[in-house]
């Protein structure tokens, strides 16, 4: 079954509200290309948003589905991507244990970088956070687009420091956060995206 709040951007709580989700606003990216065992890739990724409020995760927020041709150029189908908005009390590094547990039951390997995956959940961001240090993150920002390609961080670093760059991730963004604000650059979700050239933003495709 399509996960229902994939097909239109949900609004959150109002701040008052007693149902509100009490915890870290967390942004997350999700990305697939493959088959996984829950089928393709729009059940996959509204599998694994099924999957988020029972490891702890409360949604607030879903974008649209979108269809984005694959990065890098030539590694594979292309892709179909989302974000969403969450809440949640655990700690950065359960969130991400929790996003990783989630990619191994749909199936994904880790055989290469930027290889074709059947479910990619990345985490974009919790709050405010500089991750593990602002000197680390400049060190991942600035890398070489070769190194980028290369290497992998061993640590956890927020916010994620190709944000700013990905079309395919801005894109759904402005969907459920347009005013988050980078901790680093100062800039919103809104002002990042419109920094994008307009031939990045026009790939990425509402389903």
């Amino acid at each position: 079954m399509v996960f229902e709040k994939a097909l239109q951007p949900t609004k959150p709580a109002h701040k008052d509200s007693p149902h509100m989700p009490v915890g870290q606003e967390i942004l997350i990216a999700l990305g697939a290309n493959m088959d996984s065992p829950y089928g393709g890739p729009v059940e996959t990724l509204s599998s694994a948003l099924s999957r988020l409020p029972e490891l702890g995760l409360a949604v607030r927020a879903v974008s649209k589905f979108y269809e984005t041709p694959c990065f890098p150029a030539g590694a594979g189908p292309d892709y179909v991507n989302a974000c969403a908005h969450l809440t949640a009390v655990p700690s950065p590094e359960a969130v991400l244990a929790a996003l990783h547990q989630i990619e191994a039951e749909h199936d994904r390997k880790r055989d290469r970088r930027w290889g074709a995956r059947s479910l990619d959940l990345d985490l974009l961001a919790i709050g405010g956070k500089v991750l593990p240090s602002l000197k680390y993150y400049q060190q991942w920002r600035d890398l070489s687009p070769e190194a980028q390609g290369r290497l992998a961080p061993e640590q956890l670093i927020l916010p994620h420091p190709r944000l700013q760059d990905r079309g395919f991730v801005l894109v759904p963004l402005l969907d459920v956060a347009p005013d988050w604000c980078h901790p680093v650059s100062g800039q919103t979700v809104r002002q990042m995206h419109d920094a994008l050239p307009a031939e990045a933003r026009a790939e990425v495709k509402p389903i």
